[in-house]
């Protein structure tokens, strides 16, 4: 008998799933089936069962430009519209709206992070670097 350890799943038959279901749910963007984070938003090493390596992986401030100009936008017009209509005490207002802000972002923090890094993979994005930035060894600037 062949006894071989079993190596990361790299053929080219393993049919990626959506970068979005696959974000939305904190899966491998490669297989699917993997998780993407190994905390509440870390991104864990790598996938457990694919071995797809996350270690590059980075949604910087993406998730949390998107999540609070969405979550402002609900609190805000939410606030308005209970404001105008039954005109509570600003203490109340602040004691009901900024708990419900605080929930609403850490509720989407990871399906949106899991999303633009799972976009990331899907389109193959790296790290995006000048040409200039990249100093060749007789150009260290000492003259």
């Amino acid at each position: 008998m062949n006894h071989q350890t079993p190596q990361p799943d790299t053929q080219a038959n393993v049919v990626a799933p959506s970068p979005i279901w696959a974000g939305l749910r904190g899966r491998c963007p490669h297989c699917g089936t993997g998780h993407l984070f190994a905390g509440f938003i870390e991104v864990a090493p790598a996938c457990e069962v694919c071995g797809q390596d996350f270690s590059k992986a980075d949604s910087g401030d993406g998730p949390v430009i998107f999540i609070i100009m969405l979550a402002s936008l609900i609190v805000l017009g939410s606030m308005l519209v209970i404001d105008t209509v039954y005109s509570p005490p600003m203490w109340l207002q602040m004691v009901v709206w900024m708990p419900v802000m605080t929930g609403i972002v850490l509720g989407m923090m990871r399906p949106f992070k899991g999303v633009l890094i799972s976009l990331q993979f899907h389109h193959k994005a790296g790290q995006a670097r000048r040409s200039d930035d990249v100093s060749s060894p007789d150009q260290d600037g000492s003259a």
